[in-house]
């Protein structure tokens, strides 16, 4: 009994002692909150009263808010109200009030460089490489991107006037602005095989639904699988990642859990009905671009055993970000949590807490990774984005092809062919004869598409340092030679690059004629994930011994890298 009397008073001396610490550790947090808060208010005030010249109050304050965040992530901003609009678009909501069209800035000038199909610019024939001169007598040249968006964006049923140049000739159209909704699954339908193929690109509101309408569609074909593209998907709405993994996972299963300092952020989040399709075999696309949300829905599909991941390792944000609203309607995202798959592993790539002393930051070590189990037992792992179970070699374009895309010459030669030619075959089927591609070469002819090799870079250090050695004159004829046949060799890039050159040119004119859909299924042509995720799902034998973490699997070099042979 005294034991128990003792033992008794020694627990309330310890939570009073902890309580004691808690409070003094409170009191002490608010101290330096309000200590330095006073200390920046007043070098904020008498800067404003006492600096020499006038002061732009707006500009040093925004200054001094983006230096406080800058040490933490890049995800961490702020948005003053005069951004408030721009963020919604990107990180909320798909629609605003415009014509529906892209453009790019090129040089001061202006061109519309995607109408969307169905909307005011395509109605009114606005075309994709038409030169905007004006936006409601506004002269736009040299004028900035966010200007120039300013001027295009308003209420609906808003009348906008343009003067564009076509073919040199000078053109004034009158628009009404409509709701713009770009929408989250920008294609679906279905591939060689009966298999169906949703590609998403965002996660933003209404995504879950999106995907539910266009997999019921798919639904009346009776696919024999189905294709999730998440591939250049840098995320959005984490809530929508969870609605979407329901289609296909039972109801009351784990999906995410976020965790963070602040116990109110740390949530599960598990699926709350009952699935779409629960049986059909899965395969979902990731690449290096594919972010954030899209982590979540491969990464939990893949911990469930639920879907076979294809593609090269994502991109390893595994952060959560909240919006706070702050005075005269700014706000602040700030990252409250990371985010956790069903295994337990958190896939963030980047640790922003410990800096390097330059500010930099590193990437987990493939060697420090640590292994998570799936619900049937398969490896996976955590520290850097998701890695596929099938992995295929990104494509890597030449140098002289991504000249031609830089300098917009591909852009420019598909205004010309759109230009001579009213219609073309359909987007699946469409190729650029071998006359075409002469054209477009007649068309370089002038143009000044020069790059750099890499071994031109080393040739020209090479001379650098002989002629600080003073021994340049020595070897100049056997530079030269080199140089020459250097020089030569690249005259034939255009040729020995043909293939690539020809496949970005037709996806380029096919987009003039078909828009973004027929841009989709042209590149169906040369796809090598799509077409392995064909090859895995035309075999349900495979899916099912993948799944399972049966058979016999081959790594090549590091994780997610494999292919798999069934024994």
């Amino acid at each position: 009994m005294d034991f128990f009397k003792k033992n008794k008073k020694l627990s309330i001396c310890v939570l009073l002692t902890a309580f004691a610490t808690l409070t003094f550790s409170f009191k002490d947090d608010l101290f330096l909150i309000s200590k330095n808060l006073d200390i920046f208010a007043s070098v904020y005030r008498e800067l404003n009263i006492n600096y020499v010249d006038e002061v732009n109050t707006t500009k040093v304050m925004r200054t001094g808010i983006d230096a406080m965040l800058e040490h933490l992530d890049p995800y961490t901003e702020f948005v003053p109200e005069s951004e408030i609009e721009d963020y919604k678009m990107k990180y909320v909501s798909t629609q605003y009030g415009g014509i529906g069209a892209g453009v790019i800035h090129r040089e001061g000038r202006v061109f519309i460089s995607d109408p969307f199909e169905g909307y005011p610019a395509q109605k009114a024939d606005i075309r994709a490489g038409d030169e905007i001169i004006s936006i409601d007598g506004n002269q736009i040249k040299d004028k900035t991107n966010e200007l120039v968006s300013q001027l295009m964006k308003g209420p609906r049923e808003t009348p906008i006037i343009l003067v564009i140049e076509r073919n040199g000739q000078k053109l004034e159209k009158t628009l009404k602005r409509a709701e713009i909704s770009q929408p989250n699954v920008s294609y679906h339908g279905m591939v060689a095989g009966n298999i169906g193929y949703i590609k998403l690109d965002k996660f933003l509101e209404n995504s879950a639904q999106e995907v539910k309408d266009a997999l019921v569609d798919i639904e009346k074909n009776h696919p024999s699988g189905l294709i999730l593209d998440l591939r250049y998907n840098g995320g959005g709405i984490l809530q929508e990642a969870v609605k979407i993994v329901n289609l296909f996972v039972d109801r009351n299963v784990d999906v995410v859990i976020q965790k963070g300092k602040n116990p109110e952020k740390t949530i599960a989040y598990k699926t709350f009905m009952s699935p779409l399709e629960p049986e059909i075999p899965l395969v979902v696309l990731v690449n290096s671009r594919s972010a954030s949300a899209s982590e979540i829905v491969a990464g939990s599909l893949q911990d469930l055993d639920r879907a076979v991941i294809i593609g090269q390792r994502s991109f390893g944000k595994g952060l959560v970000q909240q919006t706070f609203n702050l005075p005269y309607n700014s706000l602040v995202k700030i990252t409250v949590a990371k985010y956790y798959t069903p295994s337990g592993r958190c896939v963030q790539a980047l640790d922003y807490t410990h800096r390097n002393e330059d500010g930099s930051v590193d990437r987990v070590a493939d060697s420090l990774m640590t292994v998570y189990q799936t619900k049937a037992g398969r490896s996976v792992y955590d520290g850097g984005g998701i890695f596929p179970d099938f992995y295929v070699d990104p494509y890597k374009y030449h140098q002289i092809t991504q000249v031609l895309v830089n300098k917009y010459y591909i852009f420019d030669y598909g205004t010309i062919y759109a230009r001579n030619h009213p219609t073309i075959a359909a987007a699946k089927d469409f190729k650029l004869s071998d006359g075409d591609y002469q054209d477009f070469v007649n068309y370089l002819n002038n143009k000044n598409y020069n790059y750099q090799t890499a071994t031109e870079k080393t040739l020209i250090a090479l001379k650098t340092d002989a002629e600080k050695d003073k021994k340049y004159e020595e070897i100049k004829g056997e530079f030269e030679n080199l140089k020459a046949k250097l020089s030569t060799n690249k005259k034939n890039d255009l040729t020995q690059y043909k293939p690539e050159i020809k496949r970005l040119l037709e996806n380029e004119i096919v987009h003039r004629y078909y828009f973004e859909k027929g841009r989709t299924e042209q590149g169906f042509q040369h796809d090598k994930e799509l077409e392995k995720a064909q090859e895995i799902l035309s075999n349900k034998t495979l899916v099912a011994a993948v799944l399972k973490g049966e058979g016999t699997y081959k790594i090549i070099g590091k994780p997610g890298q494999m292919s798999a042979q069934i024994e």
